[in-house]
């Protein structure tokens, strides 16, 4: 099986080779100075299971996730409380860290090297000057920025001329700019600032050359893969393709390539609008985290195609909720079953036709649809399994299994599923109620029986018949 990407840099699916042993990939992470909403956690989640899938493939990957942790709306947050931006990033990065955790991207769905932009003044410093010698970038006013016109291929990335990408794009107007394209590389910091010692004086980072230095440092000067939301195509990634490959040249003189595979994943909207912080329509996963299954989050961010828009709201987590009620509640029918977790062939199928992750999340609801119509016994719950009967439901098991693991979903035991945010106390206490209804219902005191359902119900419990006995969850 061949896997296959859609490489935004030619906008077509292309089949995928690393360029080396052990591939690379560098995902553009958070700007630390809050709590980071939904759609912040999309590029992670996706990604991470294509993490998973390159670590299948080739047994390792070189994979970086950066922390921009210098930067104005920190050095604004910063002042207003009157801490150092330590303060705001570590705070934040530590949170950040938490909530994707919250989000399973942990083992391997998660990076292997997590750069922070501040531990990496020096590569900054030594690119600016590489660009400055290769007349690429000036100094000016104890400003340095990177000269738009010495790149002729500026705009490869997005498609659009330099004159129609500054018609959209807010830029700064200045009058130290040669071009009004021309972007900030390295910036002068006034004593209430943070700064660093640089051949232009103190100062600190622009935010594109940031990523580029970072991915230098710890990935080579050719990456596999460069992945990150579409609404960084341009400025953020436009920029950092310019500046990586005028500062990193063949012996002839020729650019290299910085990345050679572009991903993007679509936004997320909420409300009808994308989900932003400038709009105000945000949902942090913070929150959302203490208000939902973290699982039921995961399985909603991978819903949809991940180069699709996906659209955020109550009734999706809701919904995601219920299928994993499905899934788990299959699962624990067959907790009788022994098995031992197999990737089905055709999941591996799904993801490595450009990470469709819907199309493996149809595999999943197949592989449980057979399992449930396979789980029921001809002769009733006590109905002993063996021989084929019990081959084909292991086969079952393991394949679900499998399947969930590989986007991080049904590795719970389907006891702390339906039984989350409540103690052990609680479960016998509901388990004892179920018996006992069971008991009046035996012995036919309907009476009894329907005022224990109604109690159940009232406190959201569900009961469901099955051929093992009564079941139950929460709604």
């Amino acid at each position: 099986m061949t896997l296959r990407l859609h490489n935004n840099l030619t906008r077509r699916v292309e089949d995928f080779e690393p360029l080396g042993p052990i591939p690379t990939m560098y995902v553009c992470g958070p700007t630390v100075y809050n709590y980071v909403h939904i759609g912040n956690a999309r590029g992670p989640v996706v990604f991470g299971v294509l993490a998973a899938l390159l670590r299948r493939r080739h047994g390792q990957l070189r994979y970086a996730r950066n922390i921009t942790d210098v930067d104005d709306k920190i050095n604004a947050a910063a002042k207003d409380l009157g801490v150092p931006i330590s303060a705001i990033t570590d705070r934040y990065a530590a949170a950040y860290r938490d909530d994707m955790a919250g989000l399973g991207v942990t083992g391997e769905f998660a990076p292997d090297i997590e750069p922070a932009a501040t531990d990496h003044i020096g590569h900054i410093v030594t690119m600016i000057e590489q660009l400055i010698a290769g007349g690429h970038a000036y100094a000016v006013e104890g400003h340095v920025l990177f000269s738009v016109g010495s790149f002729a291929e500026y705009g490869k990335l997005s498609r659009r001329d330099p004159e129609e990408m500054l018609a959209g794009a807010r830029v700064e107007v200045a009058p130290y700019k040669r071009d009004p394209g021309d972007f900030v590389l390295w910036k002068p910091s006034t004593p209430d600032l943070p700064g660093w010692d640089s051949p232009w004086g103190v100062g600190r980072p622009g935010w594109h050359i940031e990523c580029s230095a970072m991915a230098a440092a710890h990935l080579g000067e050719t990456i596999d893969i460069h992945a990150g939301g579409v609404d960084l195509q341009f400025p953020h990634h436009e920029n950092e393709v310019a500046q990586s490959e005028c500062a990193h040249k063949h012996a002839d003189g020729s650019h290299k390539t910085f990345a050679r595979f572009w991903l993007h994943n679509g936004m997320l909207n909420f409300g009808g609008a994308k989900m932003s912080k400038s709009l105000g329509n945000i949902e942090k996963v913070h929150d959302l985290l203490q208000q939902h299954p973290p699982e039921a989050l995961r399985y909603a961010l991978l819903s949809a195609h991940y180069r699709q828009p996906l659209d955020w709201s109550e009734a999706l987590v809701e919904q995601s909720k219920n299928t994993l009620d499905r899934l788990y509640g299959t699962l624990r029918s067959l907790a009788h079953v022994p098995a031992e977790s197999t990737i089905p062939d055709a999941i591996e199928e799904a993801l490595e036709d450009d990470l469709n992750t819907p199309l493996a999340l149809s595999v999943i609801a197949n592989l449980a649809a057979k399992a449930r119509i396979a789980v029921a016994p001809p002769g009733g719950p006590n109905y002993p399994l063996e021989g084929d009967k019990l081959e084909e439901l292991s086969a079952l098991k393991a394949q679900l299994l499998g399947a969930g693991r590989v986007l991080g979903l049904l590795q719970q035991d389907p006891a702390e599923w339906f039984g989350r945010g409540t103690s052990s106390d609680d479960d016998a206490r509901i388990q004892a109620l179920i018996d006992e209804r069971a008991a009046a219902k035996k012995s036919r005191d309907f009476a009894r029986s329907d005022a224990i359902r109604d109690q159940l119900a009232a406190e959201g419990i569900l009961l469901e018949d099955t051929p093992q006995g009564v079941r139950w969850k929460r709604a």
